[in-house]
């Protein structure tokens, strides 16, 4: 199938600062993704009672199977309360590298259909469709579009796996859709017909914490329509700004659009033990040791680092991942080492670690002067080496309190002694 991008070439490959967005959406939507890829990776699974250990602990569960939720076990249960519900419970350890690899995958499949994809949370992403129906005609045509080209990347997981399709004006419309949808199947929603649609789904659609769905119905409110006959003002004065948005939402005044993502292509530095390591501290000096080196990557130069994760692969089988997005986009190894170390201390990996990736896979200007060495790789390589430099000989200097670098230049050339054809000058990079 041609893509987007085959017939208008490089023109969407925008700017970091230059996004681009879709009023148009369609969601799609693979309810307990971590756990499909788990069965897809074992044969037979998907008939078993089974549930995902959590990545921080392995004490509770995470993700939990339809079956096992038949016999009352639920996602948080810790392992002990849900063994004596259901004693025949398959427990898995998580691979989040694995599936983070899936959903990459998924959304590279996406691309091929629109340039404006959004990742919203594993399993979950939205289609940017707008301009595209001098491609493929109407919005079913498109949903149609990506039905296959989701039917594509869905050879190899398991059939319990199957997406659900939405599609209307907004992300929201088009994840009620999408979570309305049978298996395999697509639900469109007309342009104008959002508040009729929207009427008679249930408030659970909307993004509510618990407290807030309890009193929505204790006051006899069911239905987004019923919310909506509502005045805002007073849902406003009940619930504060949160209360004016689930209102605005469920009456279908708010479009959200599809935000495009921008795929920067992220630096990668790694460490491979050569045996598995399970010392905190060893695991700390590895990752400053990461960062200093993905720091002095030439690509890097005039940029500073917004968005990272670590990943290890595990003695035997699992991984572990920790994706940190800087509130403040930073060059500095200490400001960039700090929640990754927090993360460490707080949910360590379940077992001794064989290998350390550090990723930058997103970044944000720098300075106009940090700019100007980054005009072409050759210059940010130049300049990434005489930062080094100066950082290494100022270390030196504070180290034995003289300079002890020096450049070799020469004086007499042509003489026959050699202690008189150079000379030693201090070094001042």
């Amino acid at each position: 199938m041609t893509s987007f991008r085959d017939i208008f070439g490089s023109h969407f490959d925008s700017e970091m600062s230059q996004r681009p967005t879709s009023v148009l959406a369609a969601c799609v939507w693979i309810p307990l993704f971590p756990l499909r890829c788990e069965e897809a990776r074992h044969e037979g699974l998907a008939g078993y009672s089974i549930a995902l250990l959590a990545p921080d602990t392995t004490r509770k569960l995470w993700q939990v199977s339809p079956h096992a939720r038949h016999t009352g076990v639920k996602p948080g249960m810790t392992v002990s309360q849900a063994i004596g519900l259901c004693p025949t419970l398959r427990l898995i350890e998580p691979d989040p590298v694995h599936y983070d690899e899936q959903f990459a995958r998924l959304l590279s499949a996406l691309t091929a259909v629109s340039p404006v994809v959004e990742p919203a949370e594993l399993g979950l992403a939205y289609v940017g469709t707008a301009g595209l129906e001098g491609i493929y005609g109407s919005a079913v045509k498109i949903v149609a579009a990506i039905k296959r080209t989701l039917e594509c990347w869905n050879v190899g997981m398991s059939e319990a796996s199957s997406f659900r399709l939405g599609w209307g004006a907004g992300k929201f419309t088009a994840w009620v859709a999408a979570s309305r949808a049978k298996r395999s199947e697509a639900i469109v929603v007309p342009i104008g017909e959002e508040q009729k649609f929207l009427a008679s789904q249930p408030i659970a659609v909307l993004p509510l914490d618990p407290d807030i769905h309890r009193r929505l119905r204790q006051l006899g409110i069911r239905t987004l329509g019923a919310l909506a006959a509502l005045p805002e003002e007073a849902i406003a004065a009940q619930f504060g700004s949160v209360g004016r948005r689930l209102w605005l939402l469920a009456a279908g005044r708010i479009t959200e659009p599809v935000v495009g993502r921008v795929s920067p292509e992220p630096i990668v530095a790694a460490l491979t033990f050569f045996t598995p390591v399970g010392e905190r501290e060893l695991l700390s000096h590895s990752l400053d040791q990461l960062i200093a080196r993905a720091l002095r990557h030439p690509r890097r130069i005039g940029w500073r680092v917004h968005a990272l994760r670590l990943r290890a692969d595990l003695d035997g089988s699992g991984s572990w991942l920790a994706t940190i997005l800087l509130k403040d986009p930073s060059a500095d190894a200490a400001r960039i080492a700090a929640p990754l170390k927090i993360r460490l201390d707080q949910s360590p990996p379940t077992g001794a670690v064989e290998r350390l990736v550090l990723e930058f896979t997103a970044f944000a200007p720098g300075t106009a002067e940090l700019q100007l060495f980054a005009r072409d790789a050759q210059a940010a390589a130049r300049a990434g080496q005489q930062r080094a430099l100066q950082s290494a000989a100022r270390e030196i200097r504070m180290r034995i309190k003289r300079s002890s670098l020096y450049h070799i230049i020469e004086v007499q050339p042509w003489s026959r002694l050699p202690e008189r054809r150079y000379a030693l000058i201090d070094y001042e990079p």
